[in-house]
């Protein structure tokens, strides 16, 4: 299950998103915003980072015009590795050596041919452990310590 996300600048590119995701028969959670009306980003982000955080989805997608404030905000829970990517190498790295569990995407910055294919690269490609795994367990450790 992949919790989906956006504000009013991200909603388009949003749903173009879920339709790929049920075209490929990916189940989604979609937390909103359910139109392009403005919202507040921080809100819609922390009900995604949540979902991802608890367990009820596995990995999620945030979608704001730059995809900066929704990672800021996702990265602001524990376990939560957002990273926000405007390429398909990008997307690669932080699943193969970061275990990232949250896609931020730049609507302002991406086609949705370009999201869609940074999304799928994002989606198929696992965590390498190895060294990897070191890194991340320092990343929850900095966590633990930080993170009151």
């Amino acid at each position: 299950m992949i919790a989906i996300g956006s504000d009013h600048g991200g909603y388009k590119l949003k749903e173009e998103i879920k339709r790929y995701l049920e075209e490929k028969n990916i189940e989604c959670k979609d937390f909103g915003c359910n139109s392009e009306e403005s919202v507040d980003y921080p809100d819609i982000a922390t009900n995604v980072a949540k979902s991802v955080q608890n367990g009820e989805c596995d990995k999620g997608i945030l979608v704001c015009r730059s995809g900066i404030g929704m990672s800021i905000v996702a990265n602001k829970f524990k376990g939560i590795r957002c990273a926000n990517c405007d390429t398909e190498e990008k997307a690669k790295f932080s699943r193969m050596h970061n275990d990232s569990n949250i896609l931020a995407l730049g609507a302002d910055y991406l086609t949705e041919n370009e999201a869609i294919c940074i999304l799928r690269i994002w989606i198929a490609t696992e965590f390498e452990g190895g060294r990897h795994e070191e890194r991340v367990k320092l990343i929850e450790e900095i966590e633990s310590t930080n993170m009151k």
